[in-house]
């Protein structure tokens, strides 16, 4: 029987770059390939040509036995491939139903027909149990509604090959639940999956076998249940990574954040929680428990209904953004390219940006060449931005130095606090050591540091106190010893309250 999918010698090259360089690659049906690699190690790129979002230089693609070019999306869709980016092509202004359904809209003589439009919608939905209301517009989604929405588009037709790159970035244990169910029925159909991830749990827990990429070339294809971490990680990297999570010191000091009773216009109500120097304070909860969106109030983003904010003994409670810079808050943002980054600018623009008033102004009010030289060669070696990425347009960067990026701007401005709003998204295992060891660097400096994260093992292995919220509220606070999988779980379901 023939593979599902059989790549030979496949490259694709752009000026200057081997994106991918002769990779031989093979989907057997019913099983679970996992693509692993640093970031632009070559995984999106060959996905992309898979998918029909993009055309090869050379080398063949082969589905089930049969050679085949593919000229689009759609094309690799007639020959049963699907695939769900990391990056997400939803349209905001249109209903979850609508994007579900863009370009196979039900209809006649031109008119759609938006009754049975949302009918399918409802349909699909409720056979993949994700509680979404289909007549929502997209723009009024929290990012994990949206992971969602994307992820129930590759369900809507008939499937031979599902590509899924980094699904799970943006989803909670539940959610994550449901989609491993998910591809268990669709490997119980026959059905072969190319997945990619960086979280290591989810290779031995659902892969089959792992396909390694390291600078565009294929290092090896070995089994998931049999190759340890550490031997994934050498292959990925081709260096031994001993320690991912870095033994981070406690020593709270002073007060820099209360929050008290806080209600905002986005769902959080009756929010309190207080932040030292010295410490890392995790939040947790489900997809729309409020942790995100409790953060971005303080931060000014949101809009504060009721309660009190006070960072550093100020009453800040309705302060701007740009204010709570200026004080020393740094909010780091979920999504890097729609709210984190000026994509356009190089990384050493966008690195200077919080800056540029109140750290780089020379004589006369102008910027000075010599500190904004220092400073962004500075910051940039601080979280191993490697020399040649600086100067380049943040846009062609790969998600983990984009991230990296990110992360450098709030170093420019010495922040008393940093609130890391999903920090390490789509991010690989060795950039993802590298901010860890940035995290705690910050935290033994002195600074505070605020993470809020739906990977629960980060959670765990970086907080000194996590609060986690449900519903918009506080649902408790754990510290210490108290800070495990089963005690947080269980204030994510409110499972003490029920065997109470």
């Amino acid at each position: 029987m023939p593979e599902l999918v059989e790549t030979v010698a496949l490259s694709k090259h752009y000026p200057g770059v081997k994106a991918l360089d002769g990779v031989d690659f093979k989907l057997a049906a019913g099983e679970v390939h996992v693509l692993f690699g640093e970031n632009g190690a070559g995984k999106s790129t060959l996905i992309t040509l898979l998918a029909g979002a993009n055309q090869p230089t050379s080398g063949q693609i082969i589905i089930e036995g049969r050679e085949v070019t593919l000229h689009s999306v759609l094309d690799a869709r007639r020959h049963g491939v699907s695939a769900v980016f990391q990056e997400f092509s939803l349209i905001p202004t249109l209903t979850v139903a609508e994007n579900l359904f863009l370009g196979d809209e039900a209809g006649r003589h031109g008119f759609i027909n938006r009754r049975a439009l949302t009918t399918r919608a409802r349909e699909l939905l409720a056979d993949l149990q994700f509680d979404l209301d289909p007549a929502r517009r997209v723009s009024t989604l929290t990012r994990a509604e949206q992971q969602m929405v994307e992820i129930a588009k590759g369900f809507r037709s008939k499937l031979r090959v599902l590509i899924l790159d980094e699904p799970t970035a943006s989803l909670t244990d539940r959610e994550t639940e449901r989609l491993f169910t998910l591809i268990g029925r669709l490997k119980a159909e026959g059905a072969g999956i190319i997945y990619i991830t960086h979280r290591m749990q989810e290779i031995a827990r659902i892969g089959d076998r792992v396909t390694v990429l390291r600078d565009g070339r294929k290092i090896g294809t070995v089994d998931a249940r049999t190759t340890s971490e550490d031997q994934l990680i050498e292959m990925m990297t081709g260096r031994t990574i001993s320690e991912i999570y870095p033994k981070i010191a406690s020593n709270p000091g002073d007060v820099l954040l209360e929050v008290e009773g806080l209600r905002s216009s986005a769902g959080v109500h009756d929010a309190s929680i207080t932040v030292r120097r010295g410490e890392i304070v995790g939040l947790a909860g489900l997809v729309g428990s409020g942790k995100s969106e409790l953060m971005r109030a303080v931060f000014g983003i949101d809009r504060i209904v009721a309660g009190t904010v006070r960072f550093k003994g100020q009453d800040v409670t309705h302060a701007s953004p740009d204010e709570m810079l200026k004080r020393g808050l740094f909010y780091l943002p979920p999504d890097r390219k729609a709210e984190g980054l000026v994509l356009p600018f190089t990384a050493r623009s966008n690195i200077a940006l919080p800056a540029l008033r109140a750290k780089l102004k020379g004589m006369f009010g102008l910027i000075s060449a010599g500190k904004h030289a220092t400073l962004t060669r500075d910051a940039a070696q601080h979280v191993e931005l490697a020399d040649r990425n600086v100067g380049r347009s943040v846009a062609v960067l790969s998600g983990g130095n984009q991230q990296k990026v990110l992360f450098a701007k709030g170093l420019g401005i010495n922040a008393d606090l940093y609130v890391l709003d999903e920090p390490t998204v789509g991010v690989d295992v060795g950039t993802r050591s590298a901010l860890y060891a940035l995290i705690k660097r910050l935290c033994e400096g002195g600074a505070g540091v605020v993470l809020v994260s739906s990977d629960l093992p980060e959670v765990l292995h970086l907080s000194h106190r996590v609060y986690v919220t449900r519903r918009g509220s506080i649902a408790g606070e754990r510290h210490g010893t108290d800070i495990n999988e089963a005690a947080l779980l269980g204030l994510f379901f409110d499972r003490e309250r029920a065997a109470a």
